[in-house]
């Protein structure tokens, strides 16, 4: 709360930066279409590039990455302008043809991203535009639990009292990725042994678990409501729930997670390819993508955007975790088809045993 407090006078003194409202044009009376994750994006801002470009901006939601390859699938990628994405999707998305190539020329704000994100994925490059990076950890109430979680373990394997108290993500890679690290493999591991390790652990703390599924994020989340007592959670979204309940707490596992970076990706097919990239344009502003990160509570991968962000936003290790913390990170890559059905495959049979 201090920090978006905080953050709130200083978006206010960067108003000023948002780009003045552009001449109408051809695209004057289009809509963009944005499919996005719940709460990825400051509102204001969208209101803020519907005025100055004369357009509307429609954002569809996706539950979680299998919610959204089939609704692209249904359509082959069409019908949409701009698609938020993580790196393991970017590959399988340029193979369907999805995805419009960006350069520089199409949006000169990419020279503000830090080069080390640029470079981090090099499928990415070319065909997407960084938008936020963070981790995957524990999220967690300070007043329902005895002992605060410090390893994977004590989300897998919880305490007695736990039991019923304990949600997970709905995804795979999350689920089982974290419990390979557990067990002390990478969150990218082929070998089937292992991934049977990480099913045992998951099977057994699958009576623990309450729900599988992305987390609300407002005053209904079953963490705000005390239902629920932990969670497996990215950063950002357990940094927003402290808005409506100040004993939750976010911490990174000693044994390290996964990271991961989300980026824009502007559809081959879209219908307003121009305007889309317009907006990524807008978006990668300084001022406008530091209120962005404040908004969302997510590390920005736009340098001249951290710039204007006031300390607690960089001495937090809700966004920004220790470097040991982050050595022993991992992120997220690309499977082969054979491992990724066997994965599947196993996954699957958690949830409907």
């Amino acid at each position: 709360m201090k920090l978006r407090t905080l953050f709130t006078v200083l978006s206010l003194l960067l108003l000023p930066l948002l780009p003045a409202p552009s001449p109408a044009s051809d695209a004057s009376k289009s809509e963009l279409v944005i499919l996005n994750w719940a709460d990825y994006i400051d509102p204001d801002l969208i209101s803020a590039f519907e005025k100055t470009r004369h357009v509307k901006v429609r954002v569809i939601n996706f539950e979680d990455d299998d919610n959204r390859d089939q609704l692209l699938l249904a359509t082959d990628g069409a019908g949409y302008d701009i698609v938020v994405i993580n790196e393991t999707h970017i590959p399988l998305y340029f193979s369907h043809g999805w995805l419009a190539k960006i350069g520089p020329e199409d949006v000169p704000n990419l020279k503000h991203i830090d080069q080390t994100w640029l470079d981090k994925t090099k499928n990415a490059r070319g065909y997407s535009v960084p938008y936020f990076w963070g981790t995957l950890g524990i999220a967690y109430r300070r007043d329902l639990v005895k002992k605060a979680p410090e390893r994977w373990s004590d989300l897998f394997l919880p305490a007695p009292e736990m039991r019923g108290h304990i949600a997970m993500l709905s995804s795979q890679r999350e689920i089982l990725g974290m419990a390979l690290k557990a067990a002390g493999h990478s969150v990218n591991s082929t070998e089937h042994g292992q991934i049977d390790e990480a099913m045992k652990i998951l099977v057994a703390q699958k009576p623990f678990v309450r729900a599988y599924q992305q987390s609300l994020l407002n005053e209904k989340s079953e963490l705000v409501t005390g239902e629920v007592s932990m969670r497996m959670m990215f950063n950002g979204d357990a940094l927003l729930l402290r808005k409506f309940n100040a004993n939750i707490e976010y911490v990174v596992p000693q044994e390290g997670a996964a990271l991961w970076v989300d980026y824009m990706t502007v559809m081959a097919n879209a219908p307003n390819r121009k305007l889309a990239l317009e907006f990524l344009d807008f978006i990668n502003e300084p001022a406008n993508a530091a209120r962005n990160a404040a908004f969302a509570n997510f590390a920005t991968p736009n340098a001249a955007a951290a710039k204007l962000m006031p300390p607690e936003y960089h001495n937090n290790p809700g966004i920004y975790p220790n470097a040991k913390i982050l050595a022993n990170s991992e992120l997220f890559t690309p499977l082969p088809p054979r491992a990724l059905s066997y994965r599947n495959t196993q996954f699957a049979h958690l949830l409907q045993n």
